[in-house]
């Protein structure tokens, strides 16, 4: 990534996170980055919504890049599932970038973390995952793993469980112990 491609990803990220979604232009990000309005247009065709999902895209591995970091190491996976588990949900509950879109546009985040947002955190998730979780199961069962956890974090993420504390390791062992899928993964 370019020096102008981060100025302008940070700069987006930023107004985002003033002023909303509908509400930021690409001369708003101009002026925030420092970088010309043909240059934005260079490093992102098709404007405003090519940059915005390059920017989503980004923080998405920025944070699958620390889930990485802190699941590295698991000695089995149980152990995995819970950093996982338990890493996402105190990011999400800690990410101040989210909890002030959640404030001024409610809709467009939600719909980045559920509908629009889940097939690209899938994917994004599979590509850090698979090779953690490799070394406990098969890659295909590491693959419906992802899509289980990440459905699960954000579904417990935006709907608390009064039952299950996703941020506490303690409690997201006792729930994964809970389950029999557990045993049969760790079997294959």
């Amino acid at each position: 990534m370019t020096s102008d491609e981060t100025r302008v990803l940070d700069a987006a990220l930023g107004c985002v996170e003033r002023f909303g979604f509908s509400k930021v232009t690409i001369d708003d990000i101009t002026a925030a980055s420092g970088v010309s309005r043909a240059t934005i247009y260079r490093l992102f065709p098709g404007g405003r919504e090519v940059l915005f999902e390059a920017m989503r895209l980004r923080e998405l591995e920025r944070f699958f890049s620390r889930l990485q970091s802190a699941a590295a190491g698991s000695l089995n996976l149980e152990e995995l599932l819970t950093r996982c588990i338990v890493f996402s949900s105190r990011e999400l509950q800690n990410d101040q970038h989210l909890a002030a879109m959640l404030a001024s546009e409610r809709g467009e985040a939600l719909a980045n973390l559920t509908v629009d947002g889940v097939p690209r955190i899938i994917n994004v998730a599979t590509q850090f995952f698979v090779p953690l979780a490799e070394e406990f199961v098969s890659p295909e069962t590491a693959i419906q793993i992802v899509e289980v956890l990440v459905r699960l974090v954000i579904s417990y993420f935006l709907a608390p469980s009064m039952r299950v504390d996703f941020t506490s390791e303690d409690s997201v062992r006792a729930f994964l112990e809970s389950f029999s899928f557990l045993n049969d993964l760790v079997q294959q």
